[in-house]
């Protein structure tokens, strides 16, 4: 195998502080190449320094998606590939003293990851930690939880070496500062990309030397009639037909509803000829789409598709989204209308990138987000530039000028900002795991986050320790640590803290300490009369809070169902105090007297959806019946397998709580796969979900061992609309865990057998 690295790769892997297990911040424009040397990094600690490496990466979709490029590797080279995403992941990893394993993991799961590898005592065997878009440090409660990640890393592991990497970077000094890292810069891109604005027919070239910011272009000529006109003011049929079908293009909208209007208005004026164009591909992709759902279409993308047009956005299902994918990646879609989080996701280059308005929902753009969607354009080994247009009005002029030409925003801690998921969640796993159990430990170790490093900056009225103090007292008001006095000091600087059963629990089921309490109330109440008849009460107990005040339910819908509940599941109903007479009320718009828990009431509602799904195992059958989109119906299931992870984490630290475990071992089972039992092996293997499951099923491939000895050719002529690259990953993800299961059988069966040295033999 070569790899062929560019000119700043090769400088960057052989810097002095690479070489030396220093650690590193690297920053370059998107599609410079910066996953190659993390890849390369991270194959030299598994290969040579036999160590273990963890790699962050912001969303389950990358995840998955590294999982299954990474797996061949594998298996060629004799290490383990290992998701941590949703509710996958085994804590502590399992140990083992062959083969290395490379931990794949989202934000939340790397620190869960971390926390066990630091209890165990084995944070040591962790060698390198990977963050990509490390950028991400900076934003809402997910950075803090990555901050939380690396602060204890660094705390706790001197050997452990850390390498950061992200297209948008300003404040870097803060985040040196933090890491103790070095830093390498580069503007290095394979395609040139051209930046243009348009505004009405003109379209202008983004020009850092010109006085304005921007200097004439050209001019659009394109016919248009008066309906023609009416429909698309912002001319993105004229934008996008100089570029499709030949070429590829994005066009990133504010909304998921634009994404889909967008889309048929494109295609309402599209010509015919776009239809002829690879035709058959597209029919398959139809064909494939509807087998995939159970017989249903998206009336959007039926009409679309056959154009080569397709929306992207989170009302997507997986399934859907990762044949229009792959459809689009090779060329058979040619334009996607998509939302933003399209350029922090999956690598989907264009030729031309179009962004419809300089606004994500009605938030105007952050420089970070316009640099990553334009950072889509140029394909490399494909197109010879890229080219970004962004469509404004003239009142939005000036201000579109103001951010083209700045810098990139300055990443802030948000530990504090965040203060359930921050600060005081990092307070009791440091308790729980003992890395600093007193006060001044404490403010020592926040003294070294990257909180610690900006606290002159973000502090304007309390102090960091008038912080940390507060936090301590608020934790030990809520029973989560006790305090216990030091004999050896009577110095409340020295006075020892220790978690709770109610404490350790929280942490170690990462639950929000926003919800730690309510959630232990209910699962007490819940032993007075668990109802065991059906899984609604369960999934009731399941369904994540944090969703509840989101929910706006229909309350026809609602009344329906309600009132077509059997008595076992009425009796649910009736033990959390939502009667079907209060339900009535809501439906007709009458005045209710009676005072009933609202978020009890939207809890039980997005139980239903659940339940239903857990059912039918039709998204699109239960998106009918509720009226919901059926990504955010996908997305409440992710959510409630993950959830439901976290509660039985939860429960195992608490003895009253022994009846919840068996059962939700299985309940998270049943969430996370959402499909009949028979097709729980398949879909173990990263990349199969249900549509691909069932083919492989129906064909003969009915377990893991299957699959693994499954030759891709074969597979390919045997599955409809299976591409060598999906068939060979496949086969990969079968092999690597049904290795990564025969090795642990194998370890279980050799500690076994390990005579203790302090036994005396047989003989003797």
């Amino acid at each position: 195998m070569k790899l062929r690295c560019t000119e700043w790769q090769h400088t960057c892997l052989t810097l002095s502080c690479v070489q030396e297990r220093k650690n590193l911040i690297y920053s370059l424009p998107t599609s410079g190449g910066k996953t190659l040397v993390a890849e390369i990094l991270m194959l030299q600690e598994l290969l040579c320094r036999r160590k273990d490496v963890l790699m962050i990466l912001p969303y389950v979709a990358i995840v998955q998606e590294k999982i299954s490029g990474l797996s061949s590797f594998g298996i060629e080279l004799g290490f383990f590939v290992e998701e941590y995403a949703g509710s996958k992941g085994k804590f502590p990893p399992t140990k083992r003293r062959e083969k290395k394993s490379i931990y794949i993991a989202t934000i939340e799961k790397a620190h869960s990851l971390v926390n066990s590898l630091i209890e165990t005592g084995r944070i040591s065997s962790l060698g390198l930690v990977v963050v990509d878009e490390l950028h991400m440090i900076g934003e809402g409660s997910r950075g803090a939880i990555l901050e939380m990640t690396l602060a204890k890393i660094l705390y706790t592991s001197k050997t452990t070496q850390i390498i950061g990497m992200s297209a948008t970077l300003n404040n870097v000094q803060d985040l040196q500062e933090f890491l103790q890292a070095e830093y390498y810069s580069n503007q290095f891109r394979p395609v040139e990309l051209k930046e243009y604005l348009k505004i009405n027919h003109t379209i202008y070239a983004v020009d850092s030397k010109a006085e304005s910011g921007m200097t004439f272009s050209r001019l659009l000529h394109y016919k248009y009639s008066d309906s023609l006109k009416k429909m698309d003011p912002d001319h993105l049929v004229a934008l996008v037909t100089e570029v499709i079908p030949n070429y590829s293009c994005l066009v990133f909208c504010p909304s998921k509803k634009n994404c889909e209007n967008v889309a048929e208005m494109l295609c309402k004026f599209l010509k015919k000829e776009y239809l002829k164009h690879k035709e058959k591909e597209k029919c398959e992709l139809i064909n494939n789409l509807r087998s995939i759902s159970g017989g249903h279409l998206c009336p959007v993308l039926k009409r679309t598709v056959p154009f080569g047009v397709a929306y992207h956005h989170s009302g997507l299902t997986s399934e859907e989204r990762k044949l229009l994918e792959e459809a689009y990646s090779t060329g058979v879609l040619c334009l996607f209308a998509c939302t933003s989080t399209l350029a922090t996701g999956i690598n989907l280059p264009a030729r031309r990138v179009i962004l419809r308005a300089p606004y994500v929902a009605k938030e105007f753009l952050k420089r970070s987000q316009y640099k990553q969607m334009i950072g889509r354009a140029g394909r490399a080994g494909i197109d010879t530039i890229g080219e970004s247009i962004l469509i404004l009005q003239e009142k939005d002029k000036q201000k579109v000028l103001e951010l083209i030409s700045r810098p990139p925003e300055n990443c802030y801690s948000h530990l504090v900002q965040e203060f359930n998921k921050g600060i005081q969640t990092l307070f009791l796993s440091l308790i729980g795991l003992k890395i600093a159990t007193n006060l001044g430990d404490i403010y020592r170790f926040m003294n070294g986050t990257f909180f610690g490093v900006q606290q002159k900056i973000l502090l304007k009225e309390k102090s960091l320790w008038k912080i940390t103090v507060e936090s301590l007292r608020y934790l030990t008001e809520k029973g989560l640590l006790q305090k216990c006095p030091n004999p050896e000091s009577e110095e409340e600087l020295h006075c020892n803290f220790h978690i709770t059963k109610l404490g350790k629990a929280s942490f170690k089921g990462t639950i929000d300490l926003a919800y730690c309490d309510i959630l232990y109330r209910d699962l007490k109440k819940g032993l007075e009369g668990l109802v065991l008849e059906n899984l609604l009460h369960l999934i009731y107990l399941t369904t994540p809070y944090d969703l509840v005040s989101q929910c706006d339910p229909d309350w026809m819908i609602y009344f329906r169902q309600i009132s077509q509940l059997s008595p076992a599941e009425q009796n649910v109903a009736s033990l959390l105090g939502v009667s079907e007479s209060y339900i009535a009320k809501k439906a007709s718009g009458q005045a209710t007297r009676k005072k009933v828990d609202k978020d009890t009431v939207n809890r039980l509602y997005l139980s239903f959806v659940l339940h239903a799904l857990l059912k039918e195992t039709n998204v699109w059958n239960v998106s009918e019946k509720f009226n919901l989109p059926r990504g955010s119906i996908q997305n409440l299931l992710t959510a409630a397998a993950s959830f439901s992870s976290s509660v039985l984490h939860f429960c195992e630290e608490l003895e009253e709580f022994w009846v919840y475990r068996a059962l939700l071992v299985e309940l998270t089972k049943k969430l996370t796969y959402c499909v009949k039992a028979e097709l729980i092996p398949l879909m173990e293997v990263t990349g199969v979900l249900e549509g691909r499951a069932k083919q492989l099923y129906s064909t003969g491939y009915r377990s893991l061992m299957h699959l693994a000895n499954a030759d891709p050719d074969v597979l390919i002529k045997t599955i409809d609309h299976l591409s060598r690259r999906q068939a060979r990953q496949i086969v990969s993800s079968a092999k690597m865990l049904l290795q990564e299961k025969a090795e642990a059988l194998q370890e279980e069966v050799e500690e076994l057998l390990r005579v203790p040295t302090d036994v005396p033999s047989a003989k003797a």
